[in-house]
């Protein structure tokens, strides 16, 4: 992924009012993130624990999705699986993201969800970056470029679903 600015990334937004974009919490570390190593960017608000922001290029474009989650309140031996990288993790390591839809379906109150790694950082778990609170992946017979393939379609399946 080509490395973002914040005004990028406050115009990207499909499912909130400019004024809404002009208000969230954009990363401070900008310049220091994997920018190589990221097929999207998305993180959670520090001062709203319940909201997280992803941002993808999809088709030459840039597209923003706000969420709200609630954290996972599972037992020690629950483990959950994201939809878009299909890492597994313990207690709260995947929540279930939504995100108001765009255009008049979101003003009207219909959202979507997917379950997602609450820290939103699946392209560093699919390349080995970052490795789950449980140690290590499940080992897959994919190679990586189709393991970042299929997260990339996931998302996007996800995203069609907020835009339609």
């Amino acid at each position: 992924m080509r490395s973002l600015t914040e005004p990028d990334i406050r115009n990207s937004f499909i499912n909130c009012s400019k004024g809404e974009a002009k208000r969230l919490a954009v990363p401070r570390d900008l310049a220091e993130r994997p920018w190589d190593d990221l097929d999207f960017l998305g993180w959670r608000d520090p001062g709203a624990p319940d909201r997280s922001y992803l941002v993808v290029e999809r088709e030459g474009r840039l597209v923003g999705v706000a969420m709200r989650f609630q954290a996972a309140q599972r037992g020690f031996l629950h483990r959950s699986m994201c939809s878009l990288c299909l890492t597994t993790h313990p207690r709260g390591g995947v929540s279930l993201m939504t995100a108001r839809k765009a255009g008049a379906a979101g003003r009207e109150g219909n959202s979507v969800g997917a379950y997602m790694c609450t820290d939103l950082a699946c392209s560093l778990y699919v390349r080995g970056k970052k490795t789950p609170e449980t140690g290590a992946r499940f080992e897959e017979s994919l190679t990586l470029q189709e393991q970042i393939e299929r997260t990339l379609g996931n998302l996007g399946a996800f995203l069609d679903k907020v835009s339609a």
